[in-house]
C-alpha cells in the first residue's frame, strides 16, 4: 500500500516542490542582502547617451533577404527530402533553384 503513494506522480511531485521551496527558504535566509541604491535601476549603457534619432530600417531590403531565405530554405527541404532519390534529380532541383536566384538577382535594388 505504501510502496503505492510513495511512488505516485502526485506524491512525488508534491515532494520535490517541498524540497525546493525548503530549499529556497533556507537560501533566502543565509544569503547575504544587498544594499537597495538607485543606481541599479538606472539604464546600463556605459557612459554613453543613446542617440535620440530612431534608427531608419530599410523594409524593402529587409523583404528580399528574407524572400531569399525562404527560397534557400525550401531548396534545403527539397533536398534533403529528394538525396533518397538516386539520380540527377536533387541536383537538377539545386540548378533550377540557382538559376531562378540570378535570374532575380539583377532586378534587386542593392
Amino acid at each position: 500500500m505504501w510502496e503505492r503513494v510513495l511512488t505516485s506522480i502526485p506524491f512525488i511531485f508534491t515532494l520535490s516542490l517541498l524540497i525546493g521551496l525548503i530549499f529556497y527558504w533556507i537560501g533566502a535566509r543565509i544569503a547575504p542582502k544587498g544594499t537597495k541604491t538607485p543606481g541599479k535601476l538606472a539604464p546600463y549603457a556605459c557612459g554613453e547617451d543613446f542617440p535620440p534619432v530612431r534608427l531608419q530600417v530599410n523594409m524593402e531590403r529587409f523583404f528580399l533577404y528574407t524572400i531569399f531565405f525562404m527560397v534557400f530554405d525550401i531548396l534545403a527541404v527539397v533536398l534533403a527530402t529528394s538525396l533518397a532519390r538516386p539520380g540527377i534529380l536533387p541536383a537538377l532541383y539545386a540548378l533550377i533553384v540557382f538559376a531562378s536566384v540570378m535570374l532575380v538577382l539583377p532586378l534587386a535594388r542593392w
